[in-house]
């Protein structure tokens, strides 16, 4: 039988940090895709730096169970960079209770981190890690936001995603809520992908590389691959994730102006 080579064999050994999607990428929320894992030990068995990167709006630890759960283990991967983890250090900084929009799950991790949240209307700044249970509609929390626009409310979302696949189906994320808080005249501060704050973080972990030795691999076009473009790293566009098989946008670098950037490869997955 004969071997097919992949992309993935022929790796150039320049790109020593390797920044990687989780969620769409290594796994679609309840079983890792095949392969992936065997990717990712590789790399590191390679002497490459492994860097999680996920808009997941929790902690890393949080992350690091939810991979255990479906049978990641720590072996494969460096460290993890979330969202969750960038937004929560901030939002420590500010020194007074936020209120919250997402899960009853989402805010006892906030609360376990000391992160105090408020109950009452006298709150200048709001936090969103995603949908509360039963409201998955945006047209559900208008007249609440349009509030919190006319009151001067900061909004900090811990998850700039719009959609994510969990287990072949198609749901909303906080930044479907943060963009129509936008649209309504809002300000939004944006933790994690495509934004500069979670790369310096992840890039910390391999200790500073120049961008031409960084590869990010990822299968959001306005997050995983914007974000790569804004930081200067080559990219690998994963087509098997949120986007579902669908071409990369041919008009993609020049509806960004980004140039003539566009990724260095396009695959199904880790594992092909």
């Amino acid at each position: 039988m004969i071997e097919r080579e992949t992309f993935w064999d022929r790796l150039d050994p320049k790109y020593q940090l390797i920044l990687c999607d989780v969620w769409g990428v290594i796994h679609n929320g309840r079983q890792l895709y095949p392969g992936a894992a065997e990717r990712l030990l590789e790399w590191r068995s390679d002497g490459r730096c492994v860097v999680l990167v996920t808009n997941a709006p929790r902690p890393a630890e949080a992350v690091e169970a939810q991979l255990a759960r479906i049978g990641l283990t720590p072996d494969a991967w460096d460290a993890i960079a979330s969202s969750g983890e960038a937004g929560i250090d901030a939002l420590a900084q500010l020194g007074r209770p936020v209120a919250f929009v997402g899960t009853s799950s989402d805010r006892a991790l906030l609360e376990g981190r000391a992160i105090p949240i408020s109950d009452n209307d006298d709150f200048r700044d709001v936090v969103c890690s995603g949908f509360e249970e039963g409201r998955l509609d945006v047209q559900d929390y208008r007249a609440e936001l349009e509030a919190m626009v006319q009151r001067g409310v900061t909004f900090h979302c811990l998850n700039p995603d719009r959609v994510v696949v969990y287990g072949g189906t198609m749901l909303p994320c906080a930044g479907a809520i943060a963009d129509a808080y936008e649209a309504m005249g809002g300000h939004v501060i944006w933790y994690g992908k495509p934004f500069r704050t979670i790369y310096d973080y992840a890039l910390a972990h391999g200790r500073h590389p120049p961008a031409d030795q960084v590869l990010a691999v990822g299968d959001g076009l306005q997050t995983d691959m914007l974000g790569a473009a804004w930081m200067g790293f080559d990219a690998v566009f994963v087509t098997a994730g949120i986007h579902a098989g669908e071409p990369f946008p041919e008009d993609f670098a020049a509806s960004h102006g980004l140039g003539d950037w566009r990724p260095i490869a396009i695959i199904d997955g880790l594992g092909t």
